[in-house]
């Protein structure tokens, strides 16, 4: 039953139209052999009592029914074929679906643990693992259980001798597949673990392949891909010949029944204790009976793979979504009290932080590098939980609130921007998916991004790659602030969002920033402290700790970090390389 619940993403009841049309499917197949014996049987009286003659109206009767049955047959195995990939396909789309959906409401913190390659494996070959599994193995699983079974219970009534004796070896199959069940799991679990160090070490390999080429690491050299390679070669030969020939004597000891069977008939018909049509009545059955019971088993090792992959499916739908149900009231403060935080149980990155930002006002944060205040707007943002403390917008936790309806109210500009392979008008239409024509163009005039728009050979309808690879940092980093723009959320989040820009890049993202945070609360990251000289307050950090809070001209006049980081970054400005 759990095998059902999770190849079914926990939906069962989905999979029942699909298992009764395969049960009736399979009960179809049956009543043939029944109506050959039954001709079998009148041709035989007619040799055996030639006086009787050949009963030729039973013939065409009985003929007249297989062929109708023929139509029966069609029917049930068209259901079959219509209910069985009807599910399979529904299920795996749907499901996919529902766990990109469920996925994006989990922190961040769950990214943290997975390797990227990981999900993009659990999304796409697992599900399609699960979808062929159901499309093509469960009609014949549930034959090879079911009918067993009916045709057992009703040759018992035939002849007990000789169901026994066709039946006596199936359990010892079954029992072979159970005992070698730990070393299939074991074996798929490393197979799955291969499969996945490899696609992420491919996707590392494209991903990286501008440093890899730059540092000469390519071919043989890039080490990890070929080992990951090689390891899944080796886990897939471990899978394949360890559980072979095990399959294969299961699937041995399950048709020697047919053996046993006729061995037994053989020696009943000798001594005159079976008639013939029963005999041959047994040996119909069998060969429908152990038909399907041959497939499943030669089938039973992607079948156990797969019990593998949805059960990797079902453990990540029952990762622990945040949850809140309270709106967030805009334009109100924003607090931290006593908050600790650490990444993944680690050493805490923010220590008994506690400070207030007013709205409508800017508040920059500065610390050495690994100080935490990244992880302050992450978790103003609500991408993790904090583990101690609270983080409170106009009085009330964040972590009550519903996250769709916190982030409505949040713009984030990162330094690193992500451009989604589509159009640029697309990627802006990302902060406001009903916006016009009109209104992201404005929001890119105001961006400062229009005009190198407007120049491209097909302006907003111009693709961009992944990840925005076609256009320059400074061309993404305004399209970002566009997205902002057009959001029009009153919490803004800045994360260096110059940090890496040429002069004449930076002199437009500032003016688009300027244009983004106007009548805003403001949160805003910058190693170069002369961006933040007209914040309304500064927070200097230090080891997750407040060291440090005022404006730029107070913590000038003090001795702590902030002047000391202001002189470091003066004497740096007079920098040279020397020749």
């Amino acid at each position: 039953m759990n095998y059902l619940y999770n190849i079914s993403g926990g939906n069962p009841r989905s999979l029942l139209p699909s298992i009764i049309a395969a049960i009736l499917d399979g009960i179809a197949k049956i009543v043939p052999a029944a109506l050959l014996v039954d001709i079998f049987n009148t041709i035989y009286k007619s040799f055996a009592e030639p006086d009787r003659g050949l009963d030729i109206q039973r013939m065409w009767i009985v003929c007249c029914i297989l062929f109708a049955w023929l139509l029966v047959e069609y029917a049930a195995y068209s259901s079959l074929y219509d209910k069985t990939y009807r599910a399979a396909y529904s299920l795996a789309a749907t499901g996919r679906l529902k766990l990109a959906e469920h996925i994006r409401h989990l922190s961040l913190g769950f990214f943290g643990k997975r390797d990227p390659g990981d999900l993009t494996n659990l999304i796409l070959s697992d599900y399609g693992q699960v979808e062929h599994t159901i499309s093509h193995n469960l009609s014949q699983l549930i034959s090879a259980i079911v009918l067993p079974v009916l045709a057992f219970v009703g040759l018992l009534f035939v002849d007990w001798r000789m169901a026994v004796a066709m039946f006596v070896a199936v359990p010892l199959g079954v029992a072979l597949l159970w005992l070698t069940d730990s070393i299939q799991a074991r074996l798929s679990e490393n197979h799955v673990r291969a499969k996945n160090e490899a696609a992420s070490r491919l996707q590392e390999y494209l991903t990286g392949i501008r440093e890899i080429k730059a540092h000469n690491m390519g071919g043989e050299r890039f080490e990890r891909l070929r080992r990951a390679f090689d390891e899944l070669k080796s886990a897939s030969i471990r899978l394949e010949g360890i559980m072979g020939p095990m399959i294969m004597g299961a699937m041995l000891l399950a048709r020697s029944g047919m053996t046993w069977m006729i061995l037994a008939g053989s020696y009943l018909l000798a001594g005159g204790d079976l008639t013939l049509p029963i005999f041959l009545l047994f040996l119909l059955v069998g060969t429908k009976v152990f038909e399907p019971l041959t497939v499943v088993l030669m089938s039973y090792g992607e079948m156990r793979y797969s019990a593998y992959s949805a059960r990797r499916i079902m453990e990540v739908q029952q990762e622990v979504p945040m949850t809140g149900t309270g709106n967030v009231q805009p334009n109100q403060a924003i607090s931290f009290d006593r908050v600790t935080f650490g990444y993944d149980d680690e050493q805490p990155v923010l220590k008994d932080l506690s400070f207030t930002i007013p709205p409508h006002t800017i508040t920059a944060l500065v610390s050495p590098s690994g100080s935490g205040k990244s992880t302050v707007t992450r978790l103003i943002a609500r991408f993790w939980d904090v583990q101690a403390g609270s983080i409170t917008i106009g009085g009330q936790p964040i972590n009550r609130m519903d996250p769709e309806k916190l982030l409505e109210d949040i713009s984030v500009v990162f330094q690193d921007v992500y451009l989604f392979q589509d159009t640029i008008g697309n990627n802006i239409r990302v902060g406001k998916k009903e916006a016009t024509q009109a209104e992201i163009e404005e929001a890119a005039r105001r961006a400062c991004c229009h005009d190198f728009i407007s120049s491209l050979p097909q302006g907003y309808d111009t693709l961009v790659g992944e990840g925005g690879s076609t256009l320059s940092g400074g061309e993404k980093q305004r399209i970002s602030i566009a997205r902002a723009l057009l959001k029009n959320a009153s919490i803004v989040l800045l994360d260096e969002a110059t940090a890496s820009l040429d002069p004449e890049n930076e002199a437009a993202v500032q003016q688009a920033i300027n244009e983004l945070v106007a009548n805003k609360t403001v949160i805003l990251i910058a190693h170069r402290l002369k961006t933040i000289q007209n914040a309304d307050q500064i927070l200097v950090l230090d080891q997750g700790r407040l060291v440090e809070q005022g404006t730029h001209e107070q913590l000038l006049l003090g001795s702590g970090i902030y002047s000391r980081l202001w002189q470091l970054q003066y004497d740096a400005e007079g920098w040279q390389v020397k020749v």
